[in-house]
């Protein structure tokens, strides 16, 4: 299998924390810049780079001396701020070397959440690589708490894959992939060369966290690379020690895992959709409610609803369970959680007797839908 990287025009570049910090040691200057002369290799090639990095926490836990990472919210808001500024500086001096104007970008879930300031946020991005910047993009661990928080920086570039509507995703680690087992425990993992993101199977090979200075895991870069299936773009899993692994996939080389993305993509509002991370209800529904919603495209009426749950407004997303409790569908509710509660079971002409007036027929139109596969 050729790597997708050598026919891409818009790249995500993720690198994950035990690369950037070796192994929470300190900020490793000469990874940093080997990486950065393989980024302006590929800008030669007219390709389009956007860079996740991960490594505040990291190095503020190196500058502050503290051995193992902070499970105090405030504590580890410190030592975001201090790390912070390290990790700005060390990509900004590197990329100067090439002549290559960088920009810092420091994101939560909510940036990504309200429609406006996603909008804004992917206007900024395109704006930045029109420019000729390399976007550097972390999460803002600073202000971050768990209700705004993205998690993880694997989710967090397959968000912003399908923010800008990235051909692909690379994620630099510390493994050389994805392995049928963990192979650090089992001497007969095999690796897994090539595989369609989504495929379940690919979740069961998964570990949980793999090193004490991140949050990810490999479990994390396999869903990742589903969430970012959904705009059509690939995934790359590969070891960041590999000699000069992006130039060499921009070559076509197929080094790590390669997980491609099905051929139908989402349109960019529906990918916005099934990119929320946090969903304030869940409505249980019938067979006939899961067959109108998954098979023939229609929208969700109350009568198909058998149970709801949470605490939601008006235009909160709620996913969809099937009586299984498989999430089948997530979308934007045209009613608060009471009134569902009340309509639930009833057809849509008995809305008005039952509140006292209706705003929609529909508990969450089709345009607001998007199914999960």
């Amino acid at each position: 299998m050729t790597s997708f990287v050598r026919d891409a025009r818009r790249l995500v570049v993720k690198i994950g924390s035990s690369l950037l910090t070796n192994e929470g040691r300190g900020l490793d200057q000469s990874a940093i810049t080997s990486w950065v002369a393989q980024i302006a290799v590929l800008r030669q090639q007219h390709k389009e780079v956007v860079l996740v990095s991960s490594g505040a926490v990291a190095e503020g836990m190196q500058r502050l001396g503290l051995n193992e990472r902070p499970k105090a919210l405030h504590m580890l808001q410190a030592a975001a701020a201090v790390g912070q500024m390290g990790l700005a500086q060390v990509w900004e001096s590197c990329f100067a070397e090439h002549q290559i104007r960088t920009a810092q970008i420091l994101l939560t879930h909510e940036d990504l959440a309200a429609r406006k300031r996603y909008l804004n946020a992917r206007s900024t991005l395109r704006t930045l690589l029109q420019l000729g910047v390399v976007p550097i993009i972390n999460e803002n661990d600073t202000v971050a708490t768990d209700e705004i928080r993205v998690g993880d920086n694997d989710t967090l570039g397959a968000l912003v894959t399908n923010l800008i509507e990235a051909d692909g995703l690379i994620i630099l680690t510390d493994q050389a992939g994805l392995f049928t087992a963990d192979p650090r425990r089992d001497p007969t993992a095999q690796l897994v060369q090539e595989a369609q993101a989504g495929d379940p199977h690919l979740e069961e090979m998964a570990g949980g966290v793999g090193s004490n200075v991140g949050r990810g895991g490999m479990i994390t870069k396999v869903t990742a690379a589903k969430r970012a299936a959904r705009s059509g773009a690939h995934t790359a899993i590969v070891s960041g020690h590999e000699p000069r692994v992006l130039e060499r996939l921009a070559k076509g080389e197929s080094i790590g895992t390669q997980l491609s993305a099905a051929t139908q993509t989402l349109t960019a509002k529906k990918q916005w959709l099934a990119d929320h991370l946090q969903i304030k209800g869940q409505l249980t529904l019938d067979r006939g409610a899961v067959r109108a919603l998954s098979t023939e495209g229609k929208s969700l009426l109350p009568i198909g609803v058998t149970a709801v749950s949470g605490s939601f407004e008006r235009g909160e997303l709620v996913c969809c369970l099937d009586e299984d409790a498989h999430e089948i569908a997530r979308g934007l509710i045209n009613y608060d959680a009471d009134e569902t509660a009340k309509i639930l079971k009833q057809p849509s002409e008995a809305i008005e007797s039952i509140l006292g007036y209706i705003d929609e027929e529909e508990l969450i139109h089709r345009d607001n839908l998007v199914i999960l596969g």
